[in-house]
């Protein structure tokens, strides 16, 4: 059984969005794409001070069985990365709404607005039931 925590948004591309501040969001990969993905090796995390554009790749997770690409969930710029997938990638596996988040990013633009759009945990659980 997947889990899905109420606290967060998530896209149709399977990412989730934590809000951390103001204008500030934390991004990972739910649990339903860590499943999806096996076993993963390496995470391709763009570097600080990179912009984003909400619905462009901008990044990729690699496992022993694919390699699949990273969306942007709001346009902004990367504030920080998660300095363990490095070493430990195998965190987005064993703990992808803590351990395994991938990078943090300001939100530009229209702010916190751009969390508008994203569903939240029951309208994911049922996009997940559609697909």
């Amino acid at each position: 059984m997947s889990y899905y925590p109420e606290h967060l948004k998530y896209t149709k591309d399977h990412e989730w969005v934590e809000r951390t501040g103001d204008k500030r969001v934390r991004v990972g990969v739910t649990d339903f794409a860590q499943k999806q993905l096996g076993d993963i090796v390496f995470v391709d995390v763009p570097s600080v001070g990179r912009d984003v554009e909400a619905g462009e790749p901008f990044g990729m997770v690699e496992s022993v069985k694919s390699v699949s690409d990273l969306f942007a969930p709001v346009s902004g710029r990367v504030t920080a990365q998660n300095p363990d997938l490095e070493s430990d990638p195998e965190n987005v596996n064993t703990d992808p709404y803590g351990d395994g988040w991938i990078v943090e990013i300001e939100i530009t633009g229209t702010g916190t607005g751009a969390l508008d759009g994203l569903l939240d945990a029951a309208q994911y659980e049922a996009y997940l039931k559609e697909e």
